[in-house]
This record gives structure tokens, C-alpha cells and sequence, in this order.
């Protein structure tokens, strides 16, 4: 797979509490945003495959769900992570 176990938690050590600690709303966030980048960068290639156009729009709405969520929870927190990952708003 294109994600190890150690780039995994490497995500979550530098998003999350700590690197087992994979139920915070950052670390959720930012591994959606490495899969989501990792993913438009294969349709970039790939045209044509439908199947993995529909998962990115899927993970794309798993994060603005929980971007949401975190906007409702603590605005500081949605703000950090917004200007961390460089997403937009």
C-alpha cells in the first residue's frame, strides 16, 4: 500500500497527540488530506477511473465533515490546522 504503518504514525505523532493516538480530529484530518492529495494525483494520470473519483469525493466530505465539526468544537483548533495543512476556506 502507499502508506506504511510508519508514515502513518508519523502523521498522527506531528497532527495528534501522540503517534497511537489516531482518534483526534487533526490526525484524522491530515491523514484524510495525505490520502486526498495522494489520490488526485493518481487522477491526474488516470483520467478515467471513475471508481477512485468517487472515493476522493468521498474522503473530501469525510474531512469537511469533521472540519465542520471541529469549526463547532474550538475555532483556535480548526483554525491551526487549516493554516498547517494549507487547506482553504
Amino acid at each position: 500500500m502507499y502508506l506504511s504503518q510508519k508514515e502513518k504514525e508519523a502523521i498522527f505523532k506531528k497532527h495528534g497527540k501522540n503517534a497511537k493516538d489516531t482518534g483526534t480530529a487533526e490526525g484524522q484530518i491530515a491523514l484524510f488530506t495525505h490520502r486526498i492529495n495522494h489520490l488526485t494525483e493518481h487522477l491526474k494520470n488516470n483520467r478515467k477511473d471513475y471508481n477512485t473519483e468517487r472515493s476522493l469525493v468521498k474522503l473530501v466530505g469525510k474531512r469537511r465533515a469533521l472540519l465542520d465539526y471541529l469549526t463547532k468544537k474550538d475555532v483556535l483548533r480548526y483554525r491551526a490546522i487549516v493554516k498547517e495543512l494549507g487547506l482553504r476556506k
